[in-house]
């Protein structure tokens, strides 16, 4: 099996929760039929949002590079990094580290596309919205994308920042609303577009039409790395 090399801490909770769905989606008898993970949880990353957009001068670029190289040095055979927004700069990234980097935006939407949706809504950081970073990969199979309000998106910011990575979380009620309001626009189905929001998913066990990046990501982790995969993850979106 391949090793996987995980840029990790951005935040700790959702990485943290990754490594429990590879754990739990890999059809493993035994410890030793369990994937290897190497792993640089380093919260210490410049906030990509405020990066994005402009409120900070700190680049997480750098940051980011070193770790990748760091595990591949390690023994990493590819790597993968639980955070919607650092993809931002993943084109830059791939083209600096000398192992593969999977990309958990780009395998969401073929998914979304070989289950022909056609129209969704996405729960992310402004720094997503504004990069277009699932939008851009969406538009590839002709997928629209719609979001929040701007007052009902601070509040999205407002559950990240303030609830989540804070180890809190909000209303299951306030959620649902936000998820209605787009749900009413049209959206077949809610991305969880931040790992952060992921966590959502466990806490309120949210169904269908709830899409969760992170679990895509981690799906892909295990096929990528040659171990089997239980059936009943066969499929993560429903």
């Amino acid at each position: 099996m391949k090793a996987v090399g995980v840029i990790g801490g951005l935040g700790p909770m959702a990485t943290i929760y990754y490594l429990e769905q590879i754990t739990k989606m890999t059809d493993a008898k035994r410890d030793q039929e369990h994937l290897k993970i190497l792993l640089e949880s380093n919260p210490d990353t410049p906030d990509r949002t405020e990066y994005i957009l402009g409120k900070k001068a700190a680049n997480p670029l750098p940051v980011l590079i070193k770790a990748g190289r760091e595990l591949a040095g390690l023994g990493a055979d590819f790597l993968t990094i639980p955070c919607i927004t650092a993809h931002y700069f993943y084109e830059p990234l791939c083209e600096a580290l000398p192992i593969p980097v999977l990309s958990l935006c780009a395998d969401t939407a073929r998914e979304l596309a070989a289950k022909k949706i056609r129209k969704v809504g996405i729960l992310a950081t402004w720094g997503t919205i504004r990069g277009r970073i699932l939008e851009q990969e969406f538009e590839k199979y002709d997928i629209e994308s719609i979001y929040p309000e701007p007052d009902t998106q601070q509040l999205v910011m407002d559950i990240i920042y303030d609830d989540i990575k804070k180890g809190t979380f909000p209303q299951e009620e306030q959620i649902r609303s936000i998820c209605h309001s787009l749900l009413e626009k049209g959206a077949e189905k809610i991305i969880l577009g931040c790992t952060e929001l992921s966590l959502l998913k466990k806490e309120f066990h949210l169904t269908a039409p709830y899409v969760d990046p992170l679990e895509v990501l981690a799906q892909k982790t295990v096929l990528f790395s040659g171990a089997p995969l239980k059936e009943m993850y066969q499929d993560v979106i429903q």
